[in-house]
């Protein structure tokens, strides 16, 4: 659905915004562009058996950016009167050093369209229905065994209607829909207690908790949990693993991913710095980041700077083809943006964030690479870890596993770890499944969170160190 300016902005554009550009430019720079955000949002958590928190408001407000001399000038304000950003833009202005006149900015409006095809709108919704969604995760989860102990749920909204408008005389405007529903239901059996987490979300208004219910979300987490409180100890040492495609991509997001983002490599704080053109992976691997797809919590129309947004190669069959760049790295690197530049709202800079990470499918049977196995680990859900960009090392836990026993699924364990080295690992492995499974997530940066969405199919990595309990096996 596309609109005029008029049917879409809620901003009042009755005094010329060119000239809070050249008021930011007006002791020089090489670029200027004003960031304006109206976002709506409603955040709802129940724990303890009862809604803790309900948070629904809005905030509004524009971010002023001049980058001279590869440095970057920021300042924002809520006070959206033209004085009132004058004033910001003086700011920004002060703290550059040179001279110049930017000279004539001729304007190019550009209209997107809104969402992705929203069928319900978190705005056509009642709180007081979003509260009962809410509260039935909670009470299903609870229903499902007496084991289950204790139980959060969140529910969060969002709708933003952005404007970008900058020295090269673009106009983007957007409007952008989320959502994200969270059970998290801890169960215990004596000294054992074992968490079982299930998210869904994206770039999609409510219609998306009418495929996957609270019910259905609420019973997955609860039974995660119950299913590890009986798990045997993980085994550990050194041994085959195999990711599963409902894994999601953790571990590429985490291990390759931010590794992949030019301000990092650019500083040389990627172990993949300076290797463009070089074989780092296998040959069955190609890593891509891509914010196009419908719906996905990573993707919209344009990024935080409005750039539109793109599908980005970054590794083609192990060859490393690029990096994901935002105006600035780009602009370092004499290259083009990928539109990777983002922000968590106009309070923050833009800087280098993935969008949508993933390995794309191979072309093995998952059933197969199971089989190709006498003994194994087997990875069905990731949970948290850390990665050290610099040296690629990083540690995960595992939140569902079982063994390969014979080729064969075996039961579950739990406590297991899986540590390694992100280039090495992605070196090794051998065996690269048709699936493609995606987990959702809100990636932490420099004081900022977005919202992403990492992917992987079923592969096979034929060493990695496990941890566990070496006694066990």
């Amino acid at each position: 659905m596309r609109g005029s300016r008029a049917e879409k902005m809620k901003f009042d554009f009755s005094y010329d915004p060119v000239k809070v550009i050249k008021a930011a430019l007006a002791r020089g720079g090489d670029f200027a562009d004003l960031y304006f955000e109206d976002g709506r949002s409603t955040s709802i958590i129940c724990e303890d058996d009862r809604i803790e928190k309900v948070l629904a408001g809005r905030d509004r407000g524009c971010g002023i950016r001049v980058i001279s001399n590869f440095k970057t000038y920021y300042a924002y304000t809520n006070d959206l009167t033209e004085s009132g950003l004058l004033e910001a833009a003086g700011v920004v202005s002060a703290a550059v050093k040179e001279g110049g006149d930017i000279g004539d900015i001729p304007l190019l409006k550009k209209v997107v369209s809104t969402d992705f095809g929203i069928r319900r709108s978190p705005s056509d919704v009642s709180l007081k229905e979003k509260i009962e969604l809410v509260d039935e995760g909670n009470k299903v989860a609870r229903s499902v065994d007496k084991r289950i102990t204790q139980v959060k749920v969140i529910y969060g909204d969002a709708i933003k209607e952005k404007v970008v408008i900058n020295s090269i005389g673009e106009w983007i405007e957007e409007t952008s829909t989320s959502l994200l529903y969270v059970c998290q239901a801890i169960a215990s059996d004596g000294d054992v207690i074992q968490t079982g987490y299930e998210p869904v979300g994206g770039a999609i208004g409510l219609e998306l908790l009418y495929e996957d219910t609270p019910e259905a979300i609420a019973r997955m987490a609860a039974n995660r949990a119950l299913l590890m409180l009986g798990a045997r100890k993980a085994p550990g040492g050194r041994m085959p693993v195999v990711l599963s495609s409902e894994a999601g991509g953790t571990m590429i997001h985490e291990a390759v991913g931010h590794g992949l983002e030019a301000d990092l490599a650019d500083e040389g704080l990627s172990v993949y710095s300076g290797k463009i053109g070089e074989k780092i992976a296998s040959e069955l691997i190609t890593v891509v980041d891509d914010a196009t797809l419908p719906h996905k919590r990573g993707s919209f129309f344009f990024d935080g700077e409005g750039t539109p947004a793109q599908s980005t190669v970054l590794v083609e069959n192990g060859i490393l083809k690029g990096y994901m760049n935002n105006r600035l790295t780009a602009m370092k690197s004499g290259v083009e943006s990928t539109g990777n530049g983002r922000r968590e709202s106009y309070h923050h800079r833009p800087i280098v964030r993935m969008t949508n990470t993933m390995i794309t499918p191979g072309k093995t049977d998952p059933d197969e690479i199971v089989r190709s196995l006498d003994n194994g680990l087997f990875v069905r859900r990731m949970g948290g870890g850390q990665v050290n960009t610099v040296t690629g090392d990083f540690v995960f836990e595992v939140t569902e596993g079982y063994l390969i026993e014979n080729g064969r699924m075996g039961g579950p364990v739990r406590g297991a770890t899986l540590t390694g080295n992100g280039p090495k690992i992605l070196q090794e492995i051998d065996l690269v499944g048709f699936d493609l499974g995606y987990g959702i997530g809100t990636c932490g940066k420099d004081g900022q969170g977005v919202p992403v969405a990492d992917a992987q199919p079923t592969i096979r990595i034929p060493d990695i160190v496990v941890g566990g309990d070496v006694g066990s096996r």
